[in-house]
């Protein structure tokens, strides 16, 4: 965790953890950085926990990480370049990507639209739209997708089971 001054004047534009309500971050505020994985931030503010999207991560004085893709010679869709944007994605509460985590049920591609099942941790879990937003946005970077549909399923539901085992050793679970 690393304590710091937003930098700008203008105010810093987020979505509270974990409802996902919108929230703004006056410039000049306190926040204490707890991550930054993926090119996204979580930062806590005022007793507040934030994510903010990876465009952002110059208003807290970092680099913003961006995704960059070669394109296929093919003019096809890359599975492999989607999933590395799918692994992009991380939980703002846990320090792993969406894809080790489990919530990935199944992603298809065809005719340059991509259709990914996903779940989450908890069915009500207020980060959702957030999170399908999020991996919307990161796989519509991928060369050559026309399209990214995202169905949040809850059958069956997610258990830690569908972890990789590198994430649940991350999170100290074996």
């Amino acid at each position: 965790m690393e304590r710091r001054i937003i930098p700008t004047a203008r105010p810093l534009q987020g979505k509270l953890v974990p409802t996902g309500d919108p929230v703004s971050i006056p410039g000049g505020t306190f926040v204490t950085l707890t991550q930054a994985l993926g090119g996204s931030y979580t930062v806590i503010f005022n007793g507040n926990m934030a994510r903010i999207e990876g465009g952002d991560g110059d208003a807290l004085g970092l680099t913003p990480e961006t995704l960059a893709f070669e394109p296929p010679a093919d003019g096809a869709v890359d599975a492999e370049q989607v999933d590395i944007a799918l692994s992009s994605v991380f939980d703002p509460e846990i320090p792993v990507n969406i894809v080790d985590l489990g919530l990935i049920y199944a992603r298809r591609i065809h005719d340059g639209r991509v259709h990914i099942d996903m779940t989450l941790t908890a069915p009500g879990c207020g980060m959702g739209p957030v999170l399908v937003d999020e991996v919307k946005a990161r796989v519509a970077q991928v060369p050559f997708v026309r399209g990214v549909e995202v169905e949040l399923v809850f059958d069956p539901p997610w258990s830690r089971e569908r972890m990789s085992e590198e994430a649940q050793l991350e999170l100290g679970l074996f």
